[in-house]
């Protein structure tokens, strides 16, 4: 007798998020895909959709997430054809509550993220209820892209700001470097004392810091997935 295992809850929400999330997408957009758990459904949906004729152009925010979205046969482009996008659909790691603030960016595509984000009319987040915090750093430290060259002072000029930087390493102690060849620096925001508006500003103040993966007012619209179906959070500003 065969036994069928019950779908892991977490992917069950996941799926239900990415699916109406992709179910958004109109013909002859533009479309910002993301890069993570759920944003791979996403683009695994919206993939399904161009295969039964949905047309539409899009740049993924990642390597990887540009990979799968060809392999579905997705058209894909990039700024240099292609300025404006309608909408764009990403995960987040932490999404609070109220403001729809958000972290982003333990995937290592924050800077990529940001730059597709900035550059749509709509930013639709797709997530599970256990992103959803109350005050942001709660479960998740704010990744910050570095420079390589002379990491160890930004890393020092952070540190004095209270953030507590721990560089992000791969499995055999290297350090990992994104999709641009920066370097990560993992900051926790609770022990810096600072609002997450005021750490966005110490972070951008601070010389070799990239980018860093505070969304603040960005988010549109986010989608909460769950086993019995989804919800909907919109930002009060």
């Amino acid at each position: 007798m065969t036994t069928i295992k019950a779908q892991d809850p977490a992917e069950a929400a996941k799926r239900k998020a990415a699916e109406w999330a992709a179910s958004q997408v109109e013909d002859g957009m533009a479309v910002g895909l993301g890069t993570g758990t759920t944003s791979a459904l996403v683009i695994e949906e919206v993939g399904r959709r161009v295969a039964s004729g949905l047309r539409i152009t899009a740049i993924a925010t990642s390597e990887q997430s540009h990979r799968e979205a060809v392999s579905l046969g997705i058209s894909m482009t990039d700024f240099a054809h292609q300025l404006h996008l309608d909408l764009t659909i990403d995960g987040a790691d932490e999404v609070q509550e109220g403001t729809l603030h958000l972290i982003k960016g333990h995937g290592g595509a924050l800077l990529r993220e940001k730059i597709v984000a900035m550059a749509s009319s709509k930013l639709l987040i797709a997530v599970d209820p256990r992103k959803l915090v109350k005050t942001l750093g709660s479960v998740f430290t704010v990744p910050v892209e570095v420079v390589p060259f002379g990491w160890e002072t930004t890393a020092k000029r952070l540190r004095d700001h209270g953030f507590a930087p721990e560089l992000r390493v791969n499995d055999d102690g290297k350090p990992f470097i994104t999709d641009g060849q920066h370097y990560i620096l993992h900051c926790d925001l609770p022990k810096s004392g600072l609002t997450a508006e005021e750490a966005a500003v110490a972070f951008k103040q601070t010389v070799g810091v990239v980018e860093h993966g505070l969304f603040l007012g960005m988010a549109s619209r986010v989608v909460i997935g769950s086993v019995e179906g989804t919800q909907f959070l919109e930002a009060k500003r």
